[in-house]
């Protein structure tokens, strides 16, 4: 621990220390610094953000790459926003340093509502950095134009907004500060009404507590140390020195789990920790874990392992592994699944096309770069259980597997989730829960366990990356006549959700078109890259870049326009899609069509199109179910469930329901955080299906609310339980139905991307078919982000691999900044009239997946070149 003083000062006007005060100080290896109008007194130079957050206890900073790329950490120095993370104490002696816990109450009520008003919070792990941003371009220039703004956040990263709310929160708070606009919360608040969110003053002003923000009595820190090459055999370990070095309470290898040592979503292939013995699948396989006093002790501990390795040739393609003389890298070989669609006879129907075209695409691995890096604290209780803090999406998922790695039965193993700083899909597997858990067990102290920003990027699964060949048919009119498609997705060393992402690849392969024969094959392959699992799209976004590139050269051969070829064979309520099941009255891609129809064929330039359709919910036969309790205390409703929020904002319409059906004001409604000792399972947070499905489940369980308040007042009522449940009822794949349901529920989505004459994004329109939008700002802000996120996906970002082991940093990524993100229109379509969540369907996937074939489409358009692999080459975009 560092031995800090903290000397309260009410500074005058020109208060100061002498310079000749601070040269002392420096001599003699004191430092003080003044951070809110606190002075600070420290005996040792360390990483300012490491001061502040671990010692200052000063926690709205947020450590996002601890290497200067996003913003999370800024805070003021002497009135110019900074990143903490690339200062020292040293270095700020003698300024004056500024975060959010100094601003003014004025400032402070200024941005709450300016940002909740604008729709500017999602996750909320940026926001505090994007605050300072704020606050240091308000200072000087208290009426900017939306330029300045942009340029005063680009040192900022935002994976979930898109930024454009954040735009528009920054302009709402100079209003404010100027005197010119009023902080007016409107009274309206039930469905389809844009309330403001239910945790937005927590995640503004950084109270809000995120898992690494999480300290407690006799806490220890835990480190892992990672395969040194992707594949080979771990021959001995030695761990004597680490045993002894100061600080570290106890080193655990293979051998030290009491239970199961494999994980998994759908197949136990993952080991918790590889053993003497065993081969390395990947660069991210754990071997030992640490864990000890302080962060740096227990770092400093992993360099004394020494581990010897027999190091041997890893296959780093599917190409490779389905070699017939290649070794296997899990027992039941390299082949993890196969997925096959086939209706109606392709061949034939090819053969008597009158268009016909084929052509192959690439699709690389993508990382998620969600802005909160892995986090879990493990705490052991006195009855031999554990509970354990995480940030992911879905608590059950992680007790189910640290249950079976313990040795324990459920009442033993509690999850209990914190804010969740972004997920995306990659933070459905086990990455750092269990660890934190084995060793919490082992030492009976809590374990904090949190992954740096260069560690997340080796460790957690990837979007997959895909090969396809596809052969898209139509006749002379232009009706689509056959799709015939291979997919081969690379895996990497674990299956995770490899099988259900390689599924709705081909599931949705065809698009949402009327396509009457289909012959689709995918195949899923393990390999000794990182793992690929769950990723915004899931297998669709891969497969919708082939598809609709391919349909636009269709359209070219016919002689008609992307737009009237996608019309022409859109579906339609009562048409049959490519699996079979029939659309149902609330199928609306047709009028998201209509809906761009205009702007596409108005623009002067070169504008691209595509279309897509996304299943809501897990589907194909599997359980899914959403589940709510209503729970009244203390004069209040209080909405309980596991479903997690990761940006979305499912309190906040889990909210909007409850006083949609039983005209309670929203502030006698509370929704609880997602714990497997008080929350009922509602499911893991994918598949865009907790709106509706827990959205669902909390209109039935406040139905029975109503009921009751009927007869009793709200008090009277105190400590009385409500439950309600949605059942998604589907067929399997191998269905024998003639018309199988395969997802409860589709959205549909078409997007048009406009360039200017010099070939760059000038406009990006997206009309979406949300079914009903519960909440249009929130709605408008899934859509912005997932639209930027496909930007990047279809022009920078890249995960390139040198013999399989990841070379990108956070600043290597590509991803969009605030100043490269063009003009976005979002356009509502609501046709939807089931009464199930009260119409509302899936948006937070789709958000992403036609964004790339529409910008392929648009510089197909502007230079005649066919670009079939992303991201995109030749064009004005680079890293």
């Amino acid at each position: 621990m560092i031995m800090i003083h903290r000397i309260e000062r009410h500074r005058t006007h020109g208060d100061s220390y002498s310079a000749s005060h601070f040269l002392r100080e420096r001599l003699g290896e004191m430092f003080s610094i003044d951070i809110n109008d606190t002075v600070y007194t420290v005996q040792e130079d360390m990483n300012l953000l490491e001061f502040l957050r671990a010692e200052a206890q000063i926690t709205s900073l947020k450590n996002g790459c601890g290497e200067g790329t996003c913003g999370a950490c800024m805070l003021l120095v002497d009135g110019k926003a900074r990143r903490a993370c690339l200062l020292t104490v040293a270095k700020v002696a003698g300024k004056k340093l500024l975060t959010l816990e100094g601003l003014s109450e004025r400032e402070r009520e200024a941005y709450v509502w300016a940002f909740a008003q604008a729709g500017a919070v999602q996750c909320g792990f940026c926001i505090p950095g994007m605050v300072i941003s704020a606050k240091a371009l308000l200072d000087k220039e208290p009426n900017p134009t939306p330029q300045a703004i942009k340029q005063s956040i680009r040192g900022n990263l935002c994976r979930c907004t898109g930024y454009v709310k954040i735009e528009q929160g920054i302009m709402l708070a100079a209003q404010v500060l100027r005197g010119e606009l009023q902080a007016i919360t409107q009274a309206e608040a039930g469905i389809g009404v844009s309330i403001h969110r239910v945790d937005v003053r927590e995640k503004v002003l950084g109270t809000g507590q995120y898992v690494d923000d999480m300290q407690v009595e006799q806490m220890l820190h835990a480190a892992v140390l990672r395969a040194k090459y992707p594949r080979a055999i771990v021959k001995t370990i030695d761990l004597s020195a680490a045993r002894a070095y100061p600080g570290v309470e106890v080193v655990l290898t293979a051998e030290d789990i009491p239970g199961d040592h494999d994980h998994g979503h759908i197949f136990h292939d993952w080991p918790t920790l590889v053993s003497v013995g065993q081969e390395t699948r990947y660069i991210g396989d754990a071997i030992v874990l640490v864990a000890a006093q302080t962060k740096k002790q227990a770092r400093e501990a992993l360099a004394l392992i020494k581990v010897d390795y027999e190091e041997l040739e890893p296959l780093l393609s599917p190409t490779q592994a389905l070699a017939e003389q290649a070794y296997s890298i899990h027992p039941k070989g390299n082949l993890l699944s196969t997925t096959k669609i086939k209706r109606g006879n392709p061949q034939e129907a090819l053969a008597k096309s009158a268009h016909v075209v084929t052509q192959h695409y690439s699709t690389p691995p993508t990382e998620h770069a969600f802005m909160e890096p892995e986090s879990a604290l493990a705490i052991p209780q006195a009855d031999g259980g554990i509970t354990i803090y995480v940030a992911d999406q879905g608590v059950y998922d992680d007790q189910h597997g640290i249950m079976a790695m313990l040795g324990l039965p459920a009442e033993k193993v509690r999850v209990i989730s914190k804010l969740v700083g972004g997920g995306f899909g990659g933070k459905e597997d086990l990455t750092v829960q269990h660890h934190a858990a084995l060793l919490a067990m082992k030492t009976q102290k809590p374990v904090k366990l949190t992954l740096s920003r260069q560690e997340s990027i080796l460790v957690h699964p990837k979007r997959h990356a895909m090969e396809l060949d596809i052969t898209t048919g139509c006749d002379a009119k232009g009706n689509l006549t056959a799709m015939v498609a291979y997919i081969v997705a690379d895996t990497g060393a674990y299956a995770s959700l490899g099988t259900a992402v390689l599924q709705r690849a081909c599931t949705h392969a065809s698009g949402p078109y009327q396509i009457a024969n289909v012959d689709i094959t995918g195949q899923c392959v393990y390999t000794n890259n990182p793992p690929a699992g769950a990723f915004r799209g899931f297998g669709v976004t891969q497969s919708a870049f082939a598809g609709e590139t391919n349909l636009d050269l269709l359209a070219e051969k016919v002689g008609l326009s992307p737009w009237e070829i996608r019309y022409r064979n859109a579906l339609e309520p009562g048409m049959i899609n490519a699996t079979g099941q029939i659309t149902d009255e609330g199928t609306a891609i047709k009028e998201t069509l209509l809906a761009v129809r205009e702007v596409y064929e108005s623009h002067p330039h070169a504008a691209g199109i595509a279309c897509c359709l996304k299943n809501t919910g897990i589907g194909v036969g599997l359980p899914d179910t959403g589940r709510v309790r209503l729970k009244v205390l203390n004069g209040k409703v209080v909405v309980l469930t596991s479903a997690a929020c990761i940006g979305q904002g499912f309190a906040t319409v889990a909210t909007q329901i409850v006083h949609e059906v039983t005209g309670l004001p929203l502030h006698r409604i509370e929704v609880g955080a997602p714990d497997t000792a008080l929350t009922p399972d509602s499911g893991t947070t994918t598949a865009s299906r907790q709106t509706m499905f827990t959205g669902e489940a909390t209109r039935q369980a406040a139905l029975k609310l109503q009921e009751a308040l009927s007869k009793a007042t709200l008090e009277g009522l105190e400590e009385s339980e409500f439950s309600g449940e949605y059942l998604g009822k589907t067929d399997p794949m191998d269905s024998d139905k003639l018309n199988p349901i395969s997802h409860v529920a589709y959205s549909y989505a078409t997007q048009v991307v406009l360039l200017n004459a010099e070939g760059k994004i000038e406009k990006v329109v997206a009309a979406h078919d949300v079914g009903r939008a519960i909440n249009p700002k929130a709605i408008e802000g899934q859509i912005e982000g997932g639209v930027t996120m496909g930007l990047g996906y279809a022009l920078r970002e890249d995960f390139p691999l040198e013999k399989g082991v990841p070379t990108a940093k956070f600043g290597t990524l590509g991803l969009f900044r605030a100043t490269e993100v063009p003009k976005i229109e979002c356009i509502i379509i609501e046709k939807n009239s089931s009464p199930i969540a009260y119409g509302a369907k899936g948006v937070g996937e789709i958000a992403s997946i036609p964004t790339a074939p529409a910008v392929t489409s648009a510089y197909y358009k502007y230079d005649g070149k066919l670009r079939c692999s992303l991201p995109l080459r030749e064009t004005p975009y680079k890293k």
